[in-house]
């Protein structure tokens, strides 16, 4: 598609997770659906903004006079998540990482902070609205398709979220509500489909980089806002995967161009399915969603806030520190940094080559789970320890390292016995028989019954020169 020509606008909304406590209060930030102290039953109606208005977004949840049931876990919801108690102050910590990601995208932070009620009906939020505050505003991020801009970034709540629906109630889960979160939102400058999966890598990685977002499914989500020449913008909400953001991007082009044909033309809120489509969610939200937060005073950013605040080291430069440091592969290197490893200590700690430290800390465990289907996340550091210890200690070889894993990783009792060297002259000895046995053979049938034998007792490169010598004699 020639998407110039077409008038493509787009810009990305990127909602990361804090890895700190709530944004209002002290309850610890995890979610924990399994356990349930009590539930509440509520329902919520739209109100009007500040300028008597009310929401067409938030009308359109209220038509639907649905009750709402919460379920509530003491350890991570208070009654301020019940909406039975003013919010605290705002979390320090938070606002110090919200901070940093401004520093790093440029971005003028605010003198002053407001914190804003946005009134959100559809039960996510018990008090029928979700606070935010704007933190900083005219940013940039230098891509490889020029340089696209940050409009704003704000620190807000998450939402509660939804354990079941069905024509009358929905159910919710309040673990969530509350827990801290970054909204980085783009201009429309976005060139095309493609682009917008690096814009939001590159905002991934930045946020990674402050050691202090959450991981995993849930912890983060983008919003796609697209339009073309002749078409409202439409949101579209829901990716958890980049990888599939060009291609539900694609699909909306194509729609948008149909609804100009047939004059169809909304500006809405769609949600996106796992065949990369989209269906109606809800009318785009208005300006008149949102007013003055009246339990907290603004809050001041000031010069002595700002000094205290380091910008992180990216990623990206973590990763060419790590190769050029143990002289590792570019894709080796990211992979450390993406799993979280601890690289330095192991390498400092045990005098073994970084490679094979590489390899039993990323590729041995894909592997496990690639061939055998194994969880090897169950692996601790310990076991990765115990590896180390006794390869360092040449009580197993490298080729044994993958065996005693594999075993750790299904939770058996280790006997060290079982994968004891055995010297070249014990090996010459077998290998006899076995080329004895199998008269005729080819070489590479005579390596495999040998390493039946030797696999974990001996390294490869030993059997196969042994084995050419003697099959060569």
């Amino acid at each position: 598609m020639d998407y110039q020509s077409l008038g493509f606008k787009c810009g990305l909304e990127i909602h990361q997770q804090l890895d700190t406590n709530k944004l209002f209060c002290n309850c610890q930030s995890f979610f924990e659906e399994n356990k349930v102290d009590y539930e509440i039953k509520r329902k919520l109606k739209a109100s009007a903004g500040e300028l008597g208005d009310v929401d067409i977004a938030a009308l359109h949840e209220t038509l639907k006079n649905k009750a709402f049931i919460y379920q509530v876990n003491r350890e991570t919801a208070c009654l301020i998540e019940l909406d039975d108690e003013p919010i605290h102050e705002l979390n320090k910590e938070a606002l110090k990482v919200v901070l940093q990601v401004a520093m790093v995208l440029n971005a003028k932070i605010i003198d002053e902070l407001q914190v804003m009620r946005k009134v959100v009906v559809d039960g996510s939020n018990v008090s029928g609205f979700q606070r935010s505050a704007l933190v900083a505003v005219n940013g940039f991020l230098d891509t490889s398709k020029g340089r696209v801009g940050i409009e704003t970034i704000c620190i807000e709540e998450e939402s509660a979220k939804k354990i079941k629906e069905d024509e009358k109630t929905v159910t919710y889960n309040l673990s969530r509500l509350g827990i801290p979160l970054i909204e980085i939102a783009t201009d429309a400058s976005i060139k095309d489909p493609e682009h917008a999966k690096e814009v939001a890598e590159q905002l991934g990685m930045i946020l990674r980089s402050t050691g202090k977002v959450k991981r995993g499914i849930g912890t983060i989500r983008q919003d796609v806002n697209v339009s073309i020449k002749g078409h409202p913008r439409v949101e579209l909400k829901g990716f958890q995967d980049l990888r599939s953001i060009p291609k539900v991007i694609e699909q909306e082009i194509k729609r948008q161009q149909e609804n100009i044909k047939n004059k169809k033309l909304h500006h809405e809120v769609r949600k996106v399915n796992p065949d990369f489509t989209s269906t109606f969610l809800r009318p785009m939200p208005g300006s008149s969603r949102m007013y003055p937060e009246t339990d907290l005073v603004p809050i001041k950013i000031s010069k002595n806030l700002l000094s205290e605040i380091k910008i992180p080291e990216l990623i990206t430069e973590k990763a060419v520190n790590i190769e050029k440091k143990y002289n590792l592969s570019p894709q080796m290197s990211r992979e450390i940094l993406k799993l979280n490893i601890p690289f330095d200590y192991y390498a400092e700690k045990y005098k073994l080559n970084p490679s094979i430290i590489a390899e039993i800390l990323v590729e041995i465990p894909k592997e496990l789970k690639a061939r055998f289907n194994i969880n090897t996340e169950k692996l601790t550091k310990d076991n990765f320890e115990f590896i180390f210890e006794n390869l360092q200690s040449k009580k197993i070889n490298r080729e044994a390292a993958k065996d005693v894993l594999k075993e750790l990783a299904e939770g058996k009792h280790i006997d060290l016995n079982n994968f004891k060297q055995i010297d070249n002259k014990e090996i010459e000895e077998k290998l006899k028989e076995i080329i004895s046995k199998n008269k005729g053979a080819h070489f590479s049938a005579l390596m495999g019954e040998a390493m039946k034998i030797f696999r974990g007792k001996s390294d490869g490169k030993t059997i196969s020169d042994l084995l050419k010598k003697l099959v060569k004699n």
